[in-house]
């Protein structure tokens, strides 16, 4: 009881002398604004003002000190918020500290500092992080190639993956938009980016690129990637060395018998996988689900993975929601099969029917990864050329939130996973 009582003693201490307090609420009824809740919350840390994650208290709500200036910005912003007095402060972090509920506070210490590896003149919908970064209103900066090898990722604290080709097949879309206007321009544009950093190919420039971003998170970095540049990203470590493009994507034959090559050590995720040697296939590998899923629109949905909060803190902030069931949604890399998933890496997200992983993370070095299947949580079969998502008819999005959590994670105080 003492340990308890001083705890809460210093986690009062540490917001303000005033007595009140603000909740966010994050529970499906009492917020109107879920993703917008987030930019609040990062606003609020970027201030210098104290905040505490509540995780799986009423949808992992977020505490804040009682300013005029937050009041304000909740307003504006369209954010719920309660405002609580010192006694019901107190009472709500008994309650989450007490041993009989699946509930803890984390403290949340800093804004992180973000990039978005992107290519230059992508628009914000192009992507599903840059738009809700974009939507919550949480400041990024774009990074790309020669960011990246002049090692300026020492910048930040938390990294964004593009659904980017880190094998220099240009996301194999040779088949179906060869001769497209767009896929030409591009190919021409990473060939001229490639020989203007001292690269024969763009394969070997990706891999140098790929390769600091694995160092940018043994050093202590986070990284977050969707789509394509989650398979694509451990295909590219794990062919070091190998040539395993076609003569369409860099001008010369692929080595005979290169998936006998293939170092599965190199990898942050996944292992054994076999590799889709026809250019013409839009698939980089068997790790991706997509052409193997049986599954229904209606049925189309996947599960979040329940963690002790008080023992496995760090899946459980991944894993906040107010639901634990989430809409499915397609991409390149829609999911992952879970018999090529490493031992040590661990699935937040699955759906059962087709036995595969939709949200896993992992540590790495002194960092983390979290790899996110498919395009846009909000749009089931984004296709080139689609509309983009209007998050305004979309601001309680369990699948955006998955994202948001990941954006948060760098500014907790972490403690260390029992299990």
């Amino acid at each position: 009881m003492f340990k308890k009582s001083f705890y809460i003693f210093l986690l009062l201490l540490s917001f303000s002398v005033k007595a009140n307090f603000l909740l966010l609420p994050m529970d499906e009824v009492a917020q109107k604004n879920h993703l917008k809740a987030y930019g609040i919350t990062y606003w609020a840390l970027d201030k210098q003002y104290k905040a505490s994650w509540l995780l799986n208290y009423r949808g992992g709500s977020f505490l804040l000190p009682d300013a005029a200036e937050i009041r304000k910005e909740c307003q504006i912003r369209g954010v719920s918020f309660e405002v609580l007095s010192d006694g019901e402060m107190q009472s709500i972090l008994e309650e989450i500290s007490s041993p009989s509920q699946n509930m803890e506070t984390v403290v949340l210490e800093k804004a992180p500092k973000i990039a978005v590896y992107s290519p230059p003149g992508k628009q914000p919908w192009d992507d599903a992080v840059t738009m809700v970064l974009t939507y919550a209103e949480i400041p990024f900066k774009v990074v790309y190639d020669e960011e990246v090898l002049s090692d300026q990722l020492i910048l930040y604290d938390w990294l964004h993956l593009h659904h980017e080709d880190f094998t220099g097949q240009y996301g194999k879309f040779y088949g179906a938009y060869r001769n497209a206007p767009w896929y030409i321009e591009q190919k021409k544009e990473a060939e001229a980016l490639a020989a203007k950093l001292g690269y024969p190919k763009v394969s070997q420039e990706k891999l140098a690129v790929a390769k600091k971003i694995r160092d940018f998170v043994i050093g202590g970095g986070f990284m977050f990637a969707m789509c394509s540049a989650t398979d694509s990203f451990d295909i590219a470590l794990a062919a070091e060395g190998v040539d395993i493009c076609e003569p369409m994507f860099d001008g010369d034959n692929s080595d005979a018998n290169y998936q006998s090559q293939i170092d599965y050590n190199k990898t942050f995720a996944f292992k054994n996988f076999i590799l889709d040697r026809k250019p013409e296939h839009y698939e980089f590998s068997d790790i991706d689900m997509t052409e193997k899923r049986r599954i229904p629109f209606e049925k189309d949905y996947f599960t979040l993975m329940e963690f002790s909060a008080k023992w496995d803190v760090i899946p459980s902030m991944l894993c906040q929601n107010h639901t634990q069931l989430v809409k499915g949604f397609m991409g390149q890399t829609t999911s992952f099969d879970s018999n090529l998933i490493k031992s040590n890496v661990l699935t937040l997200g699955k759906n059962e029917l087709n036995d595969e992983a939709r949200y896993i993370h992992g540590q790495k070095g002194k960092g983390f990864f979290t790899f996110y299947g498919g395009h846009d949580p909000e749009d089931y079969q984004h296709r080139v050329g689609d509309e983009p998502t209007v998050l305004d008819l979309h601001p309680t999005s369990p699948g955006f939130r998955l994202i948001l959590n990941n954006v948060l994670f760098p500014a907790a105080r972490k403690k260390p996973q029992k299990t």
